[in-house]
This record gives C-alpha cells, structure tokens and sequence, in this order.
C-alpha cells in the first residue's frame, strides 16, 4: 500500500473517531450539554434535539469511513457498494472515499447554515472532508484502487 494511500486511512480514521465522539456525545445526551450546543443552534433546522443528527453523524461518518477503511485493506468485492460505484473501473471503496469527502463538506456547509455561524471544528472537519477529497483524486491513489 502506498504511502498516499496509508494517509488517506488515517485521515479516514480520524473522521470516524471523531464522529463516533461527537455523534455518541450528542446521543448520550441529545440536549447537546454535554457537548456545550445549545438547542438554540437547531432553531432553523428540523430538528428539535441532537439525537437525530447525533444518528446520522455515527452513521455517516463513522461507520461508513470505517467500511471504506476495510475496503482500502481487504479488498472486498461486496455487492452493495458496487451498486453505488460511479467509477467501475476502481473499487468501490475509492469511490466511498470521494463521496465521504463530499458529503462532509456539504453536512458542515448545512450545520453552519442552520447554527448561522462558524466554528473551529467546521473548518477542521470542512478542511478533513477537502483533504480526503483531494488525497482520494491523485493519481497513485487512483491507481492504487484501479481494477485488475
């Protein structure tokens, strides 16, 4: 596995520590205390509580990033993911890896919207998500996952 390759894991991993604290911190206690979020952050979101978004947060960007992590090791050829693989030329956790990249760039652009302000871990996690976009598009992390 390529160095490139290896640093895409990581940062992989890292999304999903933090997700399964973040999203298990708003789910232990979804008035968002324990945490510091007031509820007045969701007041323009469709959310009454941070159990919802706490569930996705888990869902999204923690067990998905660990699944695409098993993908970069093991290789699979699982059916499911296949489904959704744009790019059928490379495996299916390559595309994952995009998709993640994307979908935590677009999540933190929503939760600003709805909170109406930035904080410091929306730009760590906004720039996590472009990181694990641009290191996934390279061209040895592209061939790396290149079907044989």
């Amino acid at each position: 596995m390529p160095p490139v390759v290896k640093l895409l894991l990581v940062f992989h991993l890292l999304l999903a520590a933090g997700a399964f604290f973040g999203g298990g911190g708003l789910v232990i206690d979804p008035s968002g205390n324990l945490l510091l979020l007031p509820l007045s952050f969701l007041d323009r979101s469709p959310f009454s509580s941070y159990l919802v978004p706490g569930v996705m947060l888990i869902v999204l960007f923690g067990f998905i990033p660990l699944i695409t992590v098993w993908g970069f090791i093991r290789r699979p050829s699982w059916k499911a993911p296949e489904i959704i693989n744009l790019f059928k030329e490379k495996h299916w956790a390559w595309s994952v890896s995009l998709y993640t990249g994307f979908a935590l760039v677009i999540w933190i652009i929503v939760q600003t919207y709805f909170f109406q302000q930035v904080l410091v871990i929306h730009l760590a996690c906004a720039g996590l998500g472009l990181l694990i976009q641009a290191v996934t598009v390279l061209p040895q992390v592209q061939s790396w996952f290149e079907k044989t």
